[in-house]
């Protein structure tokens, strides 16, 4: 069997999918270097998320090089070879508000990449309905994000309370659904 080269890390918030993600990585970079690429955008006022940042990047190793996706997510994911971890698709999905993005320059980058990908997303299908219009705009997009990611992904994972689910393949993968 040939190594995937997409995988889709979902869980709920605090669910232990960025340790994972981390794990399968690490696993599939087999002792060499990996690129992470973050989507989250640092709030200078919000020191809950800068603790949250600084508590993932403490987990990685020093030879991980960290990028800035910024705007061109695709772009950047198609100049950078070799393993990455791309964590997450929730703060791309928002940065675009209040237009959805197309999934597919990203779908298409993952698939065109030279080396392995790991995805990390929310799964918003679990989550409370928003009560806001802008709360359903944010899980409408999420969640056609993650389709999207899914329909191409070799392996996907779903991580609730730390524990790891494997999910079947896509059905249109032609394996089992």
């Amino acid at each position: 069997m040939t190594q995937p080269q997409i995988a889709l890390v979902l869980g709920g918030a605090r669910s232990g999918k960025s340790v994972e993600a981390e794990r399968l990585v690490t696993e599939w970079a087999d002792g060499g270097p990996v690129t992470y690429v973050a989507t989250a955008l640092l709030d200078l006022d919000d020191p809950s998320l800068a603790d949250r940042v600084a508590a993932h990047q403490a987990r990685r190793p020093a030879s991980w090089t960290t990028v800035d996706a910024g705007a061109d997510l695709a772009g950047v994911l198609r100049a950078t070879t070799g393993p990455v971890l791309l964590d997450s698709l929730g703060p791309w999905v928002a940065a675009a508000f209040p237009e959805a993005p197309d999934p597919a320059p990203l779908v298409a980058a993952l698939v065109e990449r030279d080396g392995p990908t790991v995805v990390v997303s929310d799964e918003v299908g679990l989550a409370v309905h928003p009560a806001t219009e802008a709360g359903r705009w944010f899980v409408d997009a999420l969640g056609t994000a993650n389709q999207a990611i899914s329909a191409v992904a070799d392996d996907a994972r779903l991580v609730v309370a730390g524990r790891v689910l494997v999910l079947p393949p896509h059905p249109s993968a032609g394996g089992p659904a």
